[in-house]
């Protein structure tokens, strides 16, 4: 049925509006038609059409290695990329719990690759990033630099065994494994880093001061290379969570009452789920995030903006 178009036109036409369904996402695609009417002296036709983006959304052809994919929030992130349809190489320092992740998404039918790997010895690093550039034939459009620990001391207490720990597992790896990844990043003509950070690199957190120092240098690594590197079409982002369901946190959040202290100063009054951090770090690996470069965003439920806002439930 036409729509009179005289509101718009000195024309007298009339739209026809058909609508097309995509076969690849169920988009409609709408095709707009300005056709002639009994008194109209000529055709007028104009079209317009919303092309079918599906590949916006979509990792189909890409290529990832997220370091420590067996558990928590790396577990998500591997299963979230593979997915969206990603090739994705892993690494764990378990061999046994790496080849029974492996044989699960195998089953689940989805494309991963993995090694065991200790991130924090330079040595493995560079072995890694070997077997990834032989697995994807020198090229890499994704990595995620996710794995990090934490050794809960006040300063006072901090060994320097304590301090080189977290330093080479939480920095130091991420800086050398970029740097190795760098030119098969560089050869994708495409390529997105993402840094797991943490909340602690903004706020003050018990017990995690050098934590926090290590997150706060991987937030100014990312902004870094981001510069650095957008000559090469790599860009580079991090998120920053807050207190997430994994392995990692069980133990600490088993105390009760530390765990109403976490959830009075979360607005949203929960913890989060490993995939509410995946599905970012997915998000700022797809085409669709291609303009967002150097920026840390917190995963945190409300945490770090909440200043004093006590919760009265």
């Amino acid at each position: 049925m036409g729509i009179p178009l005289r509101a718009l036109t000195t024309l007298p036409l009339t739209l026809t509006l058909k609508p097309q369904r995509s076969c690849t996402n169920n988009a409609k695609i709408h095709h707009f038609q300005l056709t002639k009417t009994p008194f109209a002296n000529k055709n007028a036709l104009i079209s317009c059409k919303h092309k079918n983006q599906s590949n916006r959304w979509s990792l189909d052809g890409m290529t990832a290695l997220v370091t420590g994919g067996t558990r928590g929030i790396g577990h998500a992130i591997v299963e979230e990329l593979a997915g969206l349809g990603a090739k994705v190489y892993t690494c764990a320092r378990n061999e046994a719990e790496l080849n029974k992740c492996l044989v699960g998404w195998k089953d689940e039918g989805f494309a991963v690759m993995g090694s065991v790997c200790d991130v924090s010895n330079r040595v493995d690093r560079a072995k890694l990033i070997g077997n990834v550039s032989d697995a994807f034939d020198g090229s890499l459009n994704i990595l995620v630099n996710n794995v990090g620990t934490n050794i809960r001391k006040p300063v006072a207490e901090i060994t320097s065994e304590d301090f080189s720990t977290l330093m080479a597992t939480n920095f130091e790896s991420v800086f050398h494994v970029s740097q190795l990844a760098y030119p098969l990043l560089k050869a994708s003509k495409a390529g997105s880093i993402v840094f797991t950070s943490s909340v602690s690199g903004f706020v003050s957190l018990k017990s995690m001061s050098v934590q926090g120092a290590t997150k706060g240098a991987i937030n100014q690594l990312t902004k870094n290379l981001a510069c650095e590197w957008a000559k090469d079409n790599i860009r580079s982002n991090a998120v920053a969570p807050w207190y997430i369901k994994t392995s990692m946190v069980e133990q600490v959040l088993d105390n009760k009452e530390y765990m109403e202290e976490v959830l009075s100063c979360t607005p949203l009054g929960r913890l989060g789920d490993p995939t509410e951090v995946s599905s970012l770090v997915a998000f700022l690996c797809l085409p669709a995030s291609s303009y967002i470069t150097g920026q840390i965003i917190c995963v945190d439920g409300g945490m770090t903006i909440s200043g004093f806002y006590p919760r009265n439930d």
